[in-house]
């Protein structure tokens, strides 16, 4: 089946609109500023980073099923199978999508797409990244079926962050025109999305009052998607369809690893909501909720906050501090005695095989170390 001469027809946004919606969790990265804590074998998705009890994959399974029942689809690792399973049990086999090698998030979401339009071409698909921490969850899924409503018209939806800083680790969103849609009464048309600003630029940018950040979530009818691939990446588009096409038959495995490992990395802003974007075709809605995607050890300490008449957040079972006149946050996966003493915002992560101490200040270049250990040859503690 090919998506070349599918018309992506609006439809009116009435109550069987939701029965054709379903939740995809793109689950990749390794988030290599939360090291020695998140690592390859065991990302930061699979982390309960929030002390909530729940992991940031399973909380994010929890917000979607209310709008999609058992229709969640999750594209991750095959390295990380026997774990994603463990925490989603109730996952259907034939909605685990696995991914021999990463391949960026073109390719992750642009397959969950085109899996779903061989199963129906009037899927309508919302992509969630497994390891974002949102509240209240249900302001976000009164969001999330704004965003249906509009994507059953015709859009690619994505759902726009209120900014609360001029942050420059943020791309943002600039809305355009109100749509006036049917159930989606805050839909807004995007102008464009720009890249990571300068913090003068971002400054302007929320004294404007347009602009909101892009947290990579859209909302749209998987026909549209798959159309916008095929003209920005017909490449990277018939290797996925190949794939898709022999995905639930018996020829699965052999295509994809043949095919998988031709297929170029790119970025799905790139590949599809810029361009799409530019061609009128993209709606945004404000998420008015509280947003993070834990991308620093500085967040982690943000969404823990210190027990009472302390300035430090310790995680961690059974962890054994002691501080005196010290402030910051302490993750600990050992037995061992830490002590800090008249030392303000540290980062301290404590594992069997590596230790890390920084400062919150510094939380962002903690990269830089992966980097350095990949570079000589430690890939034992990545």
């Amino acid at each position: 089946m090919s998506t070349e001469m599918t018309n992506v027809n609006p439809e009116s946004a009435g109550a069987d609109v939701f029965d054709r919606f379903y939740g995809v969790i793109p689950a990749g990265g390794v988030g290599t500023r939360l090291w020695p804590l998140s690592r390859a074998a065991a990302p930061k998705f699979l982390h309960d980073l929030t002390g909530s009890g729940s992991t940031l994959i399973r909380a994010t399974y929890d917000r979607l099923a209310p709008l999609s029942d058992d229709r969640v689809m999750v594209v991750t690792g095959l390295l990380h199978r026997s774990a994603v399973l463990a925490q989603l049990p109730e996952i259907q086999q034939e909605n685990l999508v696995l991914e021999n090698e990463p391949k960026d998030s073109a390719a992750a979401i642009g397959l969950a797409a085109a899996i779903l339009y061989q199963r129906d071409p009037s899927i309508i698909m919302g992509s969630f990244a497994a390891d974002q921490v949102i509240t209240p969850v249900e302001v976000f899924q009164e969001t999330v079926r704004e965003a249906i409503h509009t994507a059953a018209q015709g859009y690619i939806v994505t759902i726009g962050i209120h900014p609360t800083h001029p942050s420059t680790g943020f791309g943002y969103i600039k809305a355009g025109e109100p749509l006036e849609i049917e159930g989606a009464p805050s839909a807004h048309a995007v102008v464009e999305f720009v890249e990571k600003p300068s913090e003068d630029t971002a400054r302007g940018y929320l004294r404007s009052g347009n602009y909101s950040w892009n947290a990579g979530m859209f909302v749209a009818p998987v026909a549209l998607m798959l159309k916008h691939l095929l003209e920005n990446e017909p490449e990277l588009h018939a290797g996925l369809m190949e794939i898709a096409e022999a995905w639930d038959t018996e020829n699965r495995r052999e295509v994809v690893l043949r095919v998988w490992p031709t297929l170029p990395k790119t970025a799905i802003d790139y590949a599809v909501a810029e361009p799409a974007a530019a061609a009128g075709d993209v709606a945004m809605i404000p998420g008015i909720f509280s947003w993070d995607d834990v991308g620093d050890f500085a967040a982690i300490g943000r969404l823990n906050p210190a027990a009472e008449n302390s300035e430090l957040t310790v995680m961690g079972d059974g962890a054994r501090v002691y501080s005196e006149d010290a402030s910051g946050i302490v993750v600990s996966d050992t037995k061992r005695v830490i002590a800090l003493i008249g030392i303000e915002d540290v980062v301290i992560v404590d594992t069997p095989d590596a230790l890390l101490v920084t400062t919150k200040d510094h939380a962002q270049e903690v990269k830089k170390a992966v980097e350095h250990l990949k570079a000589s040859g430690d890939t034992d503690v990545l």
